[in-house]
């Protein structure tokens, strides 16, 4: 597959981005359309623990899961639904149980479809297994044991195929902890994009052999990463504004999927996924207000904003009130993207999505600069040197800090001086990188190759 780098922004003007829309909508073979006009849930869900044990309970399992969210859906009156099975590392590292799981929900999804006319779809998402006990080993056995993993679901009948990569984690790991901007861009940007240009252009022809779609990444290994050390409002452990200078470099990384062939839809748990669509028009999934059986955030009603699929992020399978996990999660997914439906189809879908984006826009440095208006912007300088991996890292950086600088003008978002002073010290780094790619790519191998032991650029990176 070739690789074409994005120059160019898919929407001319952030106003023209909208949940439920994208430029460049994908179809499956059960009628399922992401980013045609409407917004679908998407379930994702984790096996019991003790059901790994065996293939026979994991298939069993899966099955359960399945046919209680279908029931779900067609019980309540909806007419899609998505699912996503995230892997158990069993699944992934015996492709026999991950193809056999896929053959049996497609079994049931089909079996529905037929009778209720419900479309659906299903993704499958295979763990990145490529690690060693104490460092990454991104190019080896692993990595063909994990195209396996694909072939494998994809033959069984998934209608997408995603992954979240670890390229850059080990350099990430080190940097995160010294809020080390440098190491930021360099782990995330580089790292992390030379990897997933790599694996995308495998997983692409795949997916074009058996005839499914590649979907899509996410940069859940780093940005999240980041995300979750920076935590809530009271939290110190990292700056939220250099948790979001990571969420925007790791949107030229996650982008690098869809330059080597992937078409949508974008991984849920992707916050950066609204400045990737900005970019290359491809639909997106999300997660946010409902997705707290999963965890926390500070912009769970933002996030809605550009959606076309709408996720509860992950529950484990177990009993509530309401029926299983699944169901009652499918049913508030469902309801959220009804609302969203009903908005679009009266006019209203923009309004809605304003009055979503709004009530979490000041809340945080991170919904502030994931607002689609602002998100539209650092996609923007992103494009503007999309052809050089470390300038358009660097430009999604300077874009963010330049935003938030703005916003105290504004005077709504509140930052505490802890956050401001993150924000001078990330400027003033930023302000010291070179220009120079080359010069950039040798001192950082250089630096990080003396100071963390686990990175082996020559082994991942084909340095």
């Amino acid at each position: 597959m070739t690789v074409k780098r994005y120059t160019e922004m898919a929407y001319t003007k952030a106003d023209d981005m909208l949940f439920g829309n994208a430029k460049y909508p994908v179809k499956t073979k059960l009628g399922l359309e992401v980013g045609a006009g409407y917004v679908t849930a998407e379930v994702k869900y984790a096996p019991r623990p003790d059901t790994g044990q065996s293939k026979e309970k994991l298939v069993s399992e899966y099955r359960r899961i399945t046919t209680d969210i279908m029931a779900r859906a067609v019980q309540i009156g909806f007419p899609s639904i998505s699912l996503e099975t995230e892997h158990v590392q069993q699944m992934t590292n015996n492709p026999s149980w991950g193809g056999e799981i896929a053959h049996v929900q497609k079994t049931i999804l089909e079996e529905y479809n037929e009778e209720y006319g419900i479309k659906c779809a299903l993704r499958h998402t295979p763990g990145d297994i490529r690690e060693e006990r104490d460092y990454l080993a991104l190019i080896g056995p692993k990595y063909d044991l994990l195209m396996e993993s694909f072939e494998a679901v994809a033959e069984g009948g998934a209608d997408f195929l995603s992954i979240e990569t670890m390229g850059g984690k080990e350099v990430l790991d080190y940097a995160i902890l010294r809020n080390d901007m440098p190491g930021l861009i360099y782990s995330i940007g580089c790292l992390g994009s030379i990897d997933m240009t790599m694996i995308w252009q495998d997983i692409a022809k795949i997916a074009q052999k058996k005839g499914v779609i590649p979907a899509g990444d996410t940069d859940c290994s780093q940005a999240n990463t980041a995300m979750f050390i920076a935590g809530g409002l009271l939290e110190k452990n990292l700056a939220h504004t250099l948790a979001i200078i990571a969420r925007t470099i790791s949107a030229a990384r996650t982008l690098c999927g869809y330059e080597a062939g992937a078409k949508g839809p974008g991984k849920d748990c992707g916050y950066e996924n609204t400045i990737v669509k900005s970019i290359a028009g491809v639909p997106i999934s999300q997660e946010g207000k409902s997705a707290t059986c999963a965890h926390a955030d500070v912009m769970g009603n933002l996030t809605m904003q550009c959606c076309d699929l709408w996720s509860n992020e992950s529950v484990e399978y177990h009993g509530e009130f309401g029926g299983t996990s699944v169901q009652c999660w499918a049913q508030t997914l469902s309801m959220d993207a009804a609302l969203m439906n009903v908005a679009l189809n009266t006019g209203n879908g923009k309004v809605l999505r304003d009055m979503m984006m709004l009530s979490d826009r000041y809340r945080d440095p991170q919904g502030y600069i994931l607002a689609y208006d602002n998100a539209w912007k650092v996609g923007q300088a992103i494009a503007k040197n999309g052809n050089d991996l470390y300038l358009r890292s660097k430009a999604a950086a300077v874009e963010t800090i330049k935003l938030l600088n703005a916003s105290k003008a504004e005077g709504k978002l509140q930052m505490s001086r802890f956050e401001i002073n993150a924000l001078a010290d990330a400027e003033k780094a930023i302000n010291a990188l070179t220009d120079e790619t080359d010069k950039f790519m040798s001192d950082m191998l250089a630096k990080y190759k003396s100071e963390v032991k686990v990175f082996k650029p020559e082994e991942n990176y084909k340095f």
